[in-house]
C-alpha cells in the first residue's frame, strides 16, 4: 500500500509527505537539484557556498534571527551539498512546523547575500577546504572520483575549489541561484505527524512568487556517456599511513542491478563480517580502517575500496584486495555468506526507516531523482530474489582489475605504484 502522497504545484514545486501518526514530530527537507556536477567550468564549489550562504540572513531574518528561532523550538536545522544535490532539512515538534517551513522558505526563496556576511562565510568555507586537505582520508575520495570521472563534473570535489570561493562575488552566487532555485528544481519533503494537504497548501502559499525555469540551457546536466578509463592519482603528503582507494563506475539508482550492487558491498567490504574488513583487519591486523562503499548518481555510480595502512603493509593489502575480488567474481561465496548478507542489508534498511529524518529524506531524494519510490516490502523482495550469479557477474563488471583506478595519499609514490602494479600494471606506468 502506497504510504506517500505527492502533488506538484502550479509553478513546479513538489510536495511529498508520508504521515507517521505514532510520532509527535516532523522531518522536513526542502531539496534543489543543484550540486556539484552542476556547476560549469569557474563556479566549481558554487553551489557548496551557497548553502553556507542561506544561513546568513534572509529577507524577514537574520543569521541570528534563524539560529535563536530554531534553538526555542527545539528542534534541528541543518543542510548538505552533494554531487546532485543542496537540501536545507530540519527536525521539529509538529506544534511547529508552520514556524520552521516558515523561516526555512524565506532562507531558500530570498537569501540576502550580503557582501559582509558573504566574505565572513567565504573564509569559514575556506577554512573547511583547508581542514579537508588536511585529512587524508576524507581527501582520498575526491582524487579517486577525480581518477574515475576525469574531466566529467562527478569528478569534482564537492567542497569546491578554493579559487573559486576565493573569488565568487554577490553578482555570480545570485545569478546562480536565481538560475537553480526555481519552481521544477525544487521538491518539498516531510515525514511525521504531518497532514498533507495544509502542508502542500502552507508550501504553495510562501512559494507563489516563484517562477518557472529560464528559458536559456543552464539547467541542463552533463550527463556520464561512455566508460571511464583507468588512471592513478597520488599526492605525496608526509603522513603515517597510506591512504588508498580503489575505484571504477558503478550502477546508476535506477538500476535494477543496485540491489545485487549492495549485497556485493556488504560481502566485500561493508560490514564487520566483510571478506576485506576479516581478511586484513581482523585476522592479520594490517589496517585500522578498510571497507568498501558504492554511490548511485542519475545516469551511472562509483564503487570503491579503501584502506588505511603502513606503507610496509600496502603491497599485501593490494594483493589481498585482488583475491577477494577474484573469488566474489568467481561466484567463491557460500549461501549462509548470502543469506547473513541479504539479512544485514534488509535490517538496516527497516532500522533507518524507524527515523522520520530517513523517511523524508528517502522521499525528497527519490522524487527530486525521479526515481520510483519502493514499498519496503517490495525492496526485501528485490533483495531475496538476487542469485548468486548475478552478484558474481557485477563483481567482474565494476571489480575488473584492468578497469580499476587508483588514488591515494602518502609518503612514498613509488611504494603505491609497487603496489598498485600488482593489481594491473597500467597503474604504475
Amino acid at each position: 500500500m502506497q504510504r506517500y502522497t505527492v502533488t506538484t504545484l502550479d509553478s513546479g514545486e513538489r510536495i511529498v509527505t508520508e504521515r507517521v501518526a505514532s510520532v509527535r514530530s516532523v522531518a522536513i527537507g526542502m531539496w534543489i537539484g543543484a550540486g556539484s556536477r552542476d556547476e560549469r567550468g569557474g563556479e566549481e564549489g558554487i553551489s557548496h557556498l551557497i548553502e553556507h550562504l542561506l544561513f546568513k540572513g534572509s529577507g524577514r531574518y537574520s543569521a541570528m534571527e534563524i539560529a535563536q528561532i530554531f534553538d526555542g523550538l527545539g528542534g534541528e536545522l541543518n543542510a548538505a551539498t552533494a554531487k546532485e544535490y543542496t537540501v536545507v532539512y530540519a527536525r521539529v515538534l509538529d506544534a511547529h512546523l508552520e514556524t520552521a517551513l516558515d523561516v526555512m522558505a524565506d532562507m531558500l526563496l530570498q537569501p540576502q547575500f550580503d557582501p559582509t556576511e558573504m566574505d565572513s562565510e567565504r573564509e569559514v568555507v575556506l577554512e573547511e577546504i583547508a581542514m579537508y586537505e588536511d585529512t587524508p582520508q576524507d581527501l582520498v575520495h575526491d582524487l579517486i572520483s577525480a581518477a574515475v570521472f576525469a574531466e566529467h563534473p562527478l569528478g569534482r570535489p564537492v567542497i569546491g575549489s578554493a579559487g573559486v570561493v576565493s573569488q565568487a562575488t554577490p553578482r555570480d552566487i545570485r545569478a546562480y541561484h536565481r538560475a537553480r532555485y526555481v519552481g521544477p528544481n525544487i521538491v518539498v519533503s516531510a515525514a511525521g505527524n504531518v497532514e498533507h494537504e495544509p502542508l502542500a497548501h502552507a508550501i504553495e502559499t510562501r512559494f507563489s512568487p516563484l517562477s518557472q525555469a529560464p528559458d536559456d540551457a543552464t539547467g541542463v546536466r552533463p550527463v556520464w556517456v561512455g566508460e571511464s578509463l583507468p588512471r592513478s592519482v597520488f599526492q605525496r603528503k608526509d603522513t603515517e599511513q597510506v591512504h588508498l582507494c580503489l575505484g571504477a563506475p558503478g550502477v546508476s539508482r535506477s538500476d535494477r542491478r543496485r540491489f545485487a550492487a549492495s549485497l556485493l558491498d556488504s560481502m566485500l567490504g561493508g560490514s564487520a563480517s566483510s571478506r576485506l574488513f576479516q581478511e586484513i583487519r581482523e585476522q592479520r591486523g594490517m589496517a585500522y580502517s578498510v571497507y568498501t562503499y558504492g554511490s548511485q548518481y542519475a545516469d551511472t555510480g562509483l564503487v570503491g575500496v579503501y584502506v588505511g595502512t603502513r606503507e610496509d603493509n600496502l603491497a599485501e593489502c593490494v594483493r589481498i584486495i585482488a583475491d577477494q575480488l577474484g573469488r566474489m567474481g568467481d561466484g567463491r561465496f557460500d549461501p549462509a555468506e548470502l543469506r547473513r548478507a541479504k539479512e544485514n542489508l534488509k535490517g538496516r534498511i527497516m532500522l533507518s526507516m524507524e527515523s522520520t529524518s530517513n523517511r523524508s529524506s528517502r522521499l525528497g531524494k527519490s522524487v527530486l531523482t525521479d526515481t520510483e519510490i519502493l514499498s519496503l516490502d517490495r525492496i526485501c523482495a528485490e533483495i531475496d530474489a538476487v542469485e548468486p550469479e548475478a552478484i558474481a557477474a557485477l563483481a567482474r563488471q565494476l571489480f575488473d582489475p584492468t578497469g580499476l583506478s587508483a588514488a591515494a595519499i602518502g609518503p612514498s609514490e613509488d611504494r603505491f605504484s609497487e603496489a598498485v602494479a600488482l593489481l594491473n600494471p597500467a597503474l604504475a606506468a
